[in-house]
């Protein structure tokens, strides 16, 4: 596990949960009554007076540390680091003795892929896109909890990374071993133009888009994050996401860099992160999703799988 500074955990575990949905991830915070909130996923879990407590499940905290462990089910470095930023985690002053590297211990694969074709077209992506993926052995389906698992693989086809997201409830995960330098990613080889997303299902997403509109969703690279990348606010020296670092070296043809991130606070922070930290080197664009938080909301608008949002939000570039 990496070393984490009392001084960091202190840090952390002082945010308390509504101001850490308030700030990262308002799409989950519900209006329950007067000062109490729930979250979207469970609504059992009411929020007030700066502490939380999930009803159905008995048990409670006063912290979005506790929250992020207890119900999100992250590992403390993970929380730390969701909270503080990628550059929370320092290493131990005493350097200890170089590690071997964890092998990728994917999960076991089920026989077929039904539950996760039924729950990934339910998100509007395109059948054939995924069943191109299935062949590719980039998506399949898990067992016993039937998951879905998007591979990430290196520029060799060898498996590097899966991500894990659940088809019935709101599970997310990373398989043990898994290396964030190459997750899930869709290359294409002679472009000299990346474009990337937040997430798997952004990525497949956009591809789903281009296809709708009759474009080949194969012409450039597609490439998705590890995770959120939140840069330290005020840092005008914040990490690049190591999964863009990895790949930037696999491809150094490519000058060109869309983002296209989600369209909340984290996202435009992190995309105004990203220009000023690459634009010297590359050109850079910023194109949010028209509609949504992000660019499945924006499919699932576009395919009539969910209400159009009020306002229009404008493309950032």
């Amino acid at each position: 596990m990496p070393y984490i500074p009392p001084e960091q955990i202190a840090r952390a575990r002082a945010m308390d949960l509504l101001t850490y949905l308030q700030t990262y991830d308002p799409q989950e915070l519900v209006h329950f009554s007067a000062n109490t909130y729930c979250t979207r996923t469970h609504d059992s879990l009411k929020i007030s007076n700066g502490k939380w407590y999930w009803f159905s499940r008995g048990f409670g905290g006063t912290s979005a540390l506790d929250y992020l462990v207890q119900v999100q089910g992250m590992s403390l470095p993970h929380a730390v680091e969701t909270i503080l930023g990628q550059n929370a985690i320092s290493a131990p002053a005493a350097h200890p003795p170089p590690r071997e590297p964890k092998a990728l211990k994917l999960p076991e694969a089920c026989p077929s892929y039904d539950r996760v074709m039924t729950y990934l077209t339910g998100r509007g992506l395109d059948r054939e896109l995924l069943n191109s993926c299935v062949r590719q052995g980039l998506l399949y389906e898990s067992l016993p909890y039937h998951n879905a698992v998007f591979v990430g693989r290196d520029r060799y086809g060898k498996p590097r990374y899966a991500h894990l997201r659940s088809t019935t409830g709101s599970f997310k995960g990373e398989a043990y071993g898994s290396d964030k330098r190459y997750s899930f990613r869709l290359p294409a080889e002679s472009s000299g133009t990346v474009h990337l997303f937040e997430s798997a299902i952004d990525l497949l997403s956009y591809a789903t888009l281009e296809r709708m509109a009759g474009q080949d969703c194969r012409r450039d690279h597609l490439l998705s994050l590890a995770g959120i990348y939140r840069p330290r606010v005020g840092d005008p020296h914040s990490r690049i996401p190591l999964a863009l670092t990895q790949y930037l070296k696999e491809y150094p043809h490519i000058r060109q860099i869309v983002l296209r991130l989600d369209n909340d606070p984290a996202g435009r922070a992190a995309a105004k992160a990203l220009e000023d930290a690459l634009s010297e080197r590359y050109e850079v664009l910023t194109e949010l999703p028209m509609q949504g938080k992000d660019y499945n909301d924006w499919l699932c608008v576009q395919k009539g799988l969910r209400p159009q949002p009020r306002q229009t939000r404008l493309r950032e570039r």
